[in-house]
């Protein structure tokens, strides 16, 4: 067994590795995240996740409902995982979750994608719980400064490309587009899917570039995205960014900034207004359903994941389903009661999964113009989506708590 894999199971008990290893890991992981664009390419199939705050009881439960690494792909907001940020404070192991995702990201990088929260932030880390808790485990700050380090190298965000209309396993029902699972599996609802465009198949006249290229043409590509692509980001718009280019361009290797697309991008929130509005949270800003069909349309993409905030349910989708939040902390600081959800996508089948390049303006529909109004947008044919919402870890796994959660302050 390589000292890696005794460091992954020695978190997976819930056991601080020494501050040496420590070192040694956030090197590897920095030096293995700084060749990662800000937007990361991920291929379904795929389990997004939502905000975890230091709860690692509750993440070992989501690794038994979701799938474990590396037999599932992790986007942490399947078969990849992805997790959308907000990995520590608030809960009483911020360290050994971050550590223990940290460790399965050098591990197995292929099969997590990391991406960076609000609470990835050095500033946030000293006042809601995660320095603290260093400071009580190793007597000194250097794991903190470690991990925030890190921090600075995660990605911005990540496109799901290769996503189905059909779930996987299937359905027994035709056409269905939502599946809500319980935590042992079971069934507890399902939706049909209606009131979307079809899926365009790639004899079409109608091809698009890469997600947020808004390029166009009749050459061949590559693996793509025949529901539409997924952009996942922890918070979510900015009014700097109209496409998902301009993110790419973000130099993101430095603390979070106060203002800002950087700042925006972790910090916003999708809410009923017009337009865009002041965000009470003091960071970001608020975001209506016209802001999301314009941005999805122009750049190719059928649905952007977030997380970033409490849902009761674990999961919400918003303006006729083309922006959802993804909460995946059950029983939020110990004390809310909600559930949680992971978000699964399925790997198309079809053959369809193309998209074609070019590199200026022939064949460009005059839908990826600049100008374009919300009610000329039709939603894109999106993904089918499974999601399995699961309460928290049984009392009796979780130990005794090191400290009291911080009450007062809920991002």
């Amino acid at each position: 067994m390589s000292d890696l894999d005794k460091a992954i199971a020695q978190l997976r008990a819930c056991r601080p590795i020494p501050e040496p290893q420590v070192r040694e890991l956030c090197h590897r992981a920095r030096e293995l995240l700084i060749e990662e664009g800000n937007v990361v390419t991920v291929t379904a199939p795929v389990t997004i996740c939502g905000d975890i705050h230091g709860q690692f009881h509750d993440l070992m439960e989501l690794f038994r409902v979701g799938g474990d690494v590396p037999d599932t792909n992790y986007l942490f907001m399947g078969e990849s995982h992805s997790l959308l940020g907000d990995f520590v404070d608030r809960g009483f192991y911020s360290l050994e979750s971050f550590l223990l995702l940290l460790c399965l990201k050098v591990r197995y990088p292929d099969r997590m994608t990391l991406i960076r929260g609000n609470h990835e932030s050095r500033q946030i880390t000293t006042v809601y719980g995660f320095y603290d808790e260093c400071l009580r485990k190793y007597g000194s700050a250097n794991v903190w400064r470690y991990c925030c380090d890190v921090f600075d190298y995660l990605a911005l965000g990540a496109i799901v490309l290769g996503a189905s209309n059909t779930l996987s396993p299937p359905s027994d029902v035709d056409n269905v587009e939502i599946e809500v699972c319980d935590q042992n599996g079971g069934l507890i609802s399902r939706f049909p899917r209606q009131g979307r465009m079809p899926q365009l198949d790639n004899s079409s006249g109608d091809k698009t570039g890469p997600p947020g290229s808004g390029a166009s043409g009749d050459s061949s590509g590559s693996v793509g995205n025949p529901a539409g692509a997924v952009l996942c980001v922890h918070g979510g718009l900015s009014p700097l960014i109209d496409t998902v280019d301009k993110i790419r361009l973000i130099d993101r290797k430095q603390e979070v900034p106060h203002e800002g697309a950087m700042c925006d991008l972790l910090w916003s929130d999708p809410d009923d207004i017009d337009g865009w509005g002041l965000s009470p949270r003091g960071a970001g800003f608020l975001f209506g359903a016209d802001i999301v069909k314009v941005f999805n349309h122009r750049n190719d993409l059928s649905l952007i994941a977030r997380a970033h905030q409490l849902v009761m349910e674990g999961f919400k989708e918003m303006f006729d389903a083309s922006i959802v939040t993804v909460w995946s902390a059950p029983n939020y600081c110990y004390r809310c009661g909600n559930v949680a959800a992971v978000l699964e996508l399925s790997e198309d089948s079809s053959g369809w999964g193309v998209f074609s390049r070019s590199n200026g303006d022939v064949g460009r529909s005059s839908g990826l113009m600049t100008g374009l109004e919300p009610d000329e947008v039709a939603p894109k044919s999106g993904p089918a989506r499974r999601y399995r919402v699961f309460q928290a870890a049984p009392q009796d796994s979780r130990g005794m708590p090191a400290k009291k959660p911080v009450a007062d302050y809920f991002l």
